[in-house]
């Protein structure tokens, strides 16, 4: 039997948990690891249930003694270095276009809104997609974001950088292509997001094969010999 996809659940609200459990407990695939309410619980919680995909919400209280919220853009990246396997998909709801683009600069693989009853229906295949190193996007979180990215359209030296080791390298892991690149987990993370999202798809393999039709890294002259 394949490994199952483990999910680990923070949100401070019990409904909303027990929702994302029913959806995600129906896919076969998908097994939920662990949910908790206060963000001090994370880190052990995460070390003590290994998890491929965290379902953070961005506004929880940081312990039951302390209501304030749980600083996630200090937590993401602290917490992508530690464990070079999750992926981190922030559920929240606030369409808010700095905050959206702040989680996903620290290395967040995803924003999606509460109220986004097409994605709440088909969680599974999200939580599957992002296992395997896509991102997603609520529709108008979406928006928001790229609208953001059109200033700066063109990737840039680093984001093709990154999509060229890639390329070399498919089988490398997040961590790895950090080691090689000298910089964080998070921040390969964030080049590749961004970079997925300016050639309009959502996945590794995607990319580099956009990157390559459009001329902008090397193609693979093994795969199609002159």
């Amino acid at each position: 039997m394949d490994k199952k996809i483990r999910v680990t659940i923070l949100d401070d609200h019990q409904n909303i948990i027990d929702g994302y459990v029913f959806r995600l407990s129906a896919n076969p695939q998908i097994e939920v690891a662990a949910t908790i309410g206060f963000g001090d619980l994370l880190e052990p919680t995460l070390a003590e249930h290994p998890t491929d995909v965290l379902l953070l919400d961005v506004n929880v209280p940081t312990s039951a003694e302390n209501p304030n919220p749980y600083p996630i853009l200090y937590a993401i990246p602290k917490l992508l270095q530690i464990y070079a396997g999750l992926n981190i998909l922030v559920i929240s709801m606030y369409a808010e276009r700095g905050l959206i683009r702040a989680v996903m600069e620290a290395g967040a693989s995803g924003y999606i809104l509460k109220d986004d009853q097409t994605t709440a229906r088909d969680l599974g295949s999200v939580v599957i997609s992002v296992a395997g190193g896509g991102i997603y996007f609520s529709q108008k979180a979406h928006q928001l974001y790229t609208k953001h990215l059109s200033k700066e359209s063109d990737l840039t030296a680093r984001q093709l950088e990154v999509l060229s080791l890639c390329a070399a390298y498919p089988n490398n892991t997040t961590a790895v292509l950090a080691g090689i690149m000298a910089v964080s987990n998070s921040t390969v993370r964030n080049l590749l997001s961004t970079a997925y999202l300016k050639l309009e798809v959502n996945n590794r393999a995607a990319a580099i094969a956009r990157a390559q039709q459009m001329g902008l890294i090397t193609p693979n002259t093994a795969a199609h010999p002159k």
